[in-house]
């Protein structure tokens, strides 16, 4: 006969044992949980935190769109801006609102300016061409049209990338320079690495450590920030560098030297 003792024993052991389980996975969930809400609160950090002038460059920019509204750029010009970039068109039909009056305030300052389109994979590409050329008007002492690229929009990679061939293609036609490719870091080594080696990069990556690109590539722009506070502009804007001298930015002028004679190395070690 057992001991009537045994079973309460046994009871007790799996009891005991339970808890302990229990408490260990307690304590990892909260680990976990601590862990993320730690993350979670350093990413939001990160976004609402103010983007700071970004040092060992020379030439700096910005880029702007209806966002901004009206721009003072009376106000602007006096913190050392030395290119713009305003948005012009996006997809088939839609003509940034402040376009033509940015592009317009801007002709009395001594600064660089360029256009760009923000491009839609599913719509067709000469329409979104024509929608662009129609609102962009470029001299010799603007730069290159540029082609913003950061949604698939449910296309696949092979689908992209010949899209925005046929686009570029006919800016170069249009315009005898070639174009500048906008697009962010991530974007840019899913799908366009490999593909446009022969064109400026404009790289978006928020960070201090500057954009490494595939195959020895260098960026030509970087968009580093978008959270710059500019008197004269309401709210935040994208801050960015050009990665070279102020004769190079001028070379890359629109109708003034092809982008194959005019060649740039980091200028910033940090990685």
């Amino acid at each position: 006969m057992k001991d009537p003792n045994w079973t309460l024993s046994l009871f007790f052991a799996f009891y005991l044992t339970w808890r302990q389980l229990r408490n260990k996975m307690y304590s990892r969930l909260k680990f976990y949980s601590s862990l993320l809400l730690g993350f979670g609160f350093i990413f939001l950090l990160s976004c609402e935190t103010e983007t700071k002038r970004m040092n060992g460059f020379s030439v700096h920019g910005l880029d702007v769109s209806h966002y901004q509204k009206q721009i003072n750029w009376d106000t602007v010009m006096v913190y050392d801006i030395d290119f713009v970039f305003i948005k012009a068109s996006e997809g088939e039909n839609f003509r940034d609102s402040f376009f033509q009056k940015n592009w317009n305030s801007l002709q009395k300052f001594d600064v660089k300016k360029g256009a760009y389109h923000f491009f839609r994979p599913t719509l067709d590409v000469n329409k979104q061409f024509q929608n662009f050329s129609q609102t962009v008007k470029l001299a010799d002492e603007d730069l290159p049209p540029v082609l913003d690229i950061e949604v698939e929009d449910g296309r696949s990679k092979k689908e992209i990338v010949h899209a925005v061939k046929q686009w570029l293609a006919l800016a170069e036609k249009k315009y005898g320079v070639k174009p500048i490719i906008y697009t962010n870091l991530n974007f840019y080594k899913a799908t366009l690495a490999g593909h446009f080696d022969e064109y400026p990069m404009w790289i978006a990556r928020y960070s201090n450590r500057e954009p490494i690109l595939d195959y020895g590539n260098s960026w030509t722009f970087w968009q580093y920030g978008n959270r710059g506070k500019i008197p004269g502009i309401e709210g935040d804007v994208d801050l960015n560098v050009f990665n070279g001298s102020l004769e190079e930015l001028d070379a890359l002028s629109n109708g003034k030297s092809p982008f194959s004679e005019v060649r740039f190395k980091p200028k910033n070690t940090k990685r």
